[in-house]
């Protein structure tokens, strides 16, 4: 971009975890006034992630979930962060998406994993009798792909089966990723690609290098394409922001010791005995006054040059998380709502 200090458009991931003390209903309503507010603010897109038998996460079908927000807001785009094929046959994912995009069309993304969104023993519950293998991922990708109208090959999938219903569009394929192997394969399909920065599993410029190294123009998409994801809070003051961020860190802390923690109330993880160990922890969260967050989104976007900034904010409460995307929507000229730069390059239909 010609101004080094004007960002890139913004997403929004959410994961609709559920706080201490909350229910799995609340943590979907939340979810629900987050794609609202996301909407309204000019967002470019939310994402929806799939997790399974997590009494923590109360996303676990981001089709259901899609539909559902496409029925509360009118132009943000709705996708998922993302599908984990792995779990599932290529023919149902098309369907799922191909209806999709019959409901909201032209709003629709479809972004694909190949972890198992779970434990290894719900996974092969999940899938049954199928035995999915990680060199399986790039033949089943493939095979998607051909359904929702971007055959890459001859003979295949879509020479047999419809995705129905039969969409007059296509949704938008992101490959996800948080390694070099789906930046790689990303490049060399031509297919947009989503790095997950959010994890805190480093090799965000790597992955992000190999990929445009990697890329060859397709009939989707020109040039490479990259949106990184990013936790991110913001609020007033950087002391309220590091107070808001105390639970998030308690439960990254958590799942990086093997344990599955609660998001606490603030005032609960200030009192927590590794309330000290879990700020000590490194990590790549981008937390404190817009200023501040600024600064950090800045320099994230300097590194690895993204086209798009997906933001993930961690809160107890959802009215912080909705403070947090307001005073993020004012750091782009004119607000998150403000013309994109048409000159940006988009993936196109076939």
């Amino acid at each position: 971009m010609d101004d080094e200090s004007v960002l890139p458009p913004l997403s929004v991931l959410d994961l609709a975890i559920v706080s201490q003390g909350r229910s799995s209903a609340d943590a979907l309503a939340a979810t629900t006034e987050v794609a609202r507010l996301a909407d309204r603010l000019g967002y470019r897109r939310i994402w929806v992630a799939e997790h399974h038998n997590m009494a923590t996460v109360a996303s676990t079908s981001p089709a259901v979930l899609l539909a559902h927000l496409g029925a509360v807001t009118t132009r943000i785009r709705l996708g998922s962060g993302g599908v984990m094929l792995p779990n599932h046959a290529p023919l149902a994912v098309a369907e799922q998406f191909a209806l999709l995009e019959a409901l909201h069309p032209g709003r629709i993304d479809l972004g694909i994993g190949r972890a198992p969104g779970t434990d290894q023993a719900t996974a092969r519950a999940l899938r049954g009798a199928r035995v999915a293998q990680d060199e399986d991922f790039p033949h089943h990708l493939i095979d998607l792909m051909g359904l929702l109208g971007d055959p890459r090959r001859e003979g295949g999938m879509w020479d047999h089966f419809v995705a129905t219903p039969d969409a007059v569009g296509f949704p938008e394929i992101w490959l996800l990723g948080s390694s070099g192997f789906s930046a790689q394969l990303a490049g060399v399909l031509g297919l947009p690609f989503a790095f997950a920065h959010h994890f805190d599993m480093g090799g965000t410029v790597e992955a992000v290098e190999l990929y445009r190294h990697s890329f060859q123009p397709s009939e989707r998409l020109a040039r490479p394409s990259v949106l990184v994801t990013a936790s991110v809070l913001c609020a007033e003051s950087d002391e309220r922001a590091r107070f808001l961020a105390l639970p998030g860190q308690l439960r990254r802390l958590g799942l990086r010791t093997g344990r599955i923690l609660p998001l606490l109330a603030p005032d609960e993880a200030a009192d927590h005995p590794s309330r000290g160990a879990a700020e000590a922890m490194a990590g790549s969260a981008i937390v404190g006054d817009p200023a501040s967050v600024h600064e950090g989104l800045r320099d994230l976007v300097a590194k690895t040059e993204a086209d798009e900034i997906m933001v993930f904010t961690s809160t107890y409460d959802v009215d912080e998380q909705l403070t947090s995307l307001r005073l993020l929507a004012e750091l782009r000229p004119g607000g998150a709502a403000a013309p994109f730069d048409q000159t940006e390059q988009k993936s196109q239909p076939v």
